[in-house]
């Protein structure tokens, strides 16, 4: 579903920031090489995650599903000096095509990767974060949130990827449609819960940004 006219989406992407040439690099080989390219942050929704990373500066940044990095390096452009991003995916297929996108950017030191299940995984990092980037399995949000939020920093942004899930939050609920169920879940618990502050941004697929208070 396309949620602003096609043209319109074309136009909003020539009048961005370009993508720059590794980004541009990753995304070529992410479509020659790697399963479902259409799960690529992709040029502008990229330029997004690294507006809102330069505006917030973070010093730690946690993400929920890696994919082939693209996402993570976006979110490194407005890392603090020797801060630090941990990047999750279930995927070991991945981590090498990951690593070296991530050695060749010259923050691959502070990049970490972890294989196996986030919600396994996310205890076991001690570090607080300032911001989290959730795009992974969608029946785990609400899950990931409750989990996530005891680890962020007073301030810290969450965003969340997909919550519009093609549309399907607007239409009626399929039976046996786990995934949509949990994103009008998620979405409405982020929209009331007292601990945080949220606008949802009609983005690609939607974009939750969740301030914690």
């Amino acid at each position: 579903m396309h949620f602003l006219p096609k043209e319109i989406d074309i136009y909003a992407e020539q009048h961005s920031q370009a993508e720059p040439k590794l980004l541009a690099e990753l995304n070529r080989e992410t479509h020659q090489k790697i399963l479902q390219p259409r799960m690529l942050s992709g040029h502008f929704q990229g330029r997004v995650l690294s507006m809102l990373s330069k505006l917030i500066r973070p010093q730690h940044i946690l993400e929920i599903g890696t994919y082939t990095g693209y996402s993570a390096l976006c979110l490194m452009e407005g890392i603090q000096e020797k801060g630090t991003l941990h990047t999750i995916d279930k995927n070991e297929e991945l981590y090498d095509f990951q690593r070296k996108y991530f050695d060749k950017s010259g923050w691959g030191e502070q990049m970490h990767q972890h294989v196996g299940k986030a919600l396994d995984i996310i205890p076991k990092i001690e570090q607080k974060f300032d911001l989290v980037f959730i795009d992974a399995d969608k029946s785990n949000y609400l899950n990931y949130f409750e989990i996530i939020l005891p680890k962020m920093n007073k301030g810290g942004i969450i965003l969340s990827d997909n919550v519009l899930w093609s549309g399907k939050v607007v239409e009626d609920l399929k039976a046996g449609d786990k995934d949509t169920e949990v994103l009008l879940a998620y979405n409405k618990k982020l929209a009331t819960d007292n601990r945080v502050e949220t606008v949802l941004l009609p983005i690609r697929d939607g974009l939750t940004v969740t301030r914690v208070l």
